[in-house]
């Protein structure tokens, strides 16, 4: 979310939820997940959600390229990481796994490895398989493919997973990071980091 509206020049205010009084977050997000967007008290969860009313209500400039195609592909792309990748590599899913399952430390990374290989290795050969081998993940410009592909390749860094056997992937990872839009929303850039819950965080659109 934060790297999309920092690609747009949006303002935003960052705020951590461990600034929040105990059960306030939940109180303005039911479903207790991470991120939240809020527009003049109005929240917006979950980052598909937050994504499509940023490209909608702020189209210029675009996250996605102009042709149809390309446009689909890239939502593709990026769905693939939110659906099959990031929710079921994540702490809370990992956490269950470990503690209410009893499975142990080498079994919960063996599931890790499991899932983000065969994610990277889809879209190592998705992109290999691009008519037109773009700087970026389907265009000229960092965008919707993008902002979903470097958080989930930190993500895999954070867990110890090798990403050397996708040369695709890192050539765009070291084109994007190197831009402020990225820099800027890394979780060790936010006022927050590296408290405990240093990745738990909610925006604020337009709002104080």
């Amino acid at each position: 979310m934060r790297i999309a509206l920092n690609l747009k020049g949006i303002s935003y205010s960052y705020v951590p939820i461990g600034s929040l009084e105990a059960g306030e977050y939940n109180r303005l997000n039911p479903q207790g997940l991470l991120p939240a967007l809020d527009i003049g008290g109005r929240v917006v969860p979950q980052s598909s959600a937050i994504l499509a009313y940023i490209e909608e209500n702020y189209p210029d400039p675009s996250l996605l390229p102009e042709d149809p195609l390309l446009r689909a592909q890239a939502r593709g792309f990026a769905a693939h990481i939110a659906s099959e990748m990031h929710s079921l590599t994540v702490q809370r899913v990992r956490y269950f796994l470990q503690e209410a399952l009893g499975g142990g430390e080498a079994e919960v990374k063996r599931w890790v490895r499991h899932w983000l290989g065969l994610g990277f290795a889809a879209l190592e050969e998705t992109l290999a398989q691009r008519e037109i081998q773009s700087p970026f993940c389907f265009d000229d410009r960092p965008g919707w493919a993008d902002l979903h592909l470097i958080p989930q390749m930190s993500n895999a860094r954070r867990l110890c997973h090798d990403l050397s056997p996708y040369p695709l992937l890192l050539s765009i990872e070291q084109r994007c990071v190197v831009l402020d839009a990225f820099r800027s929303a890394r979780p060790e850039a936010q006022p927050d980091f590296p408290k405990p819950d240093s990745f738990a965080s909610s925006a604020s659109l337009g709002t104080t």
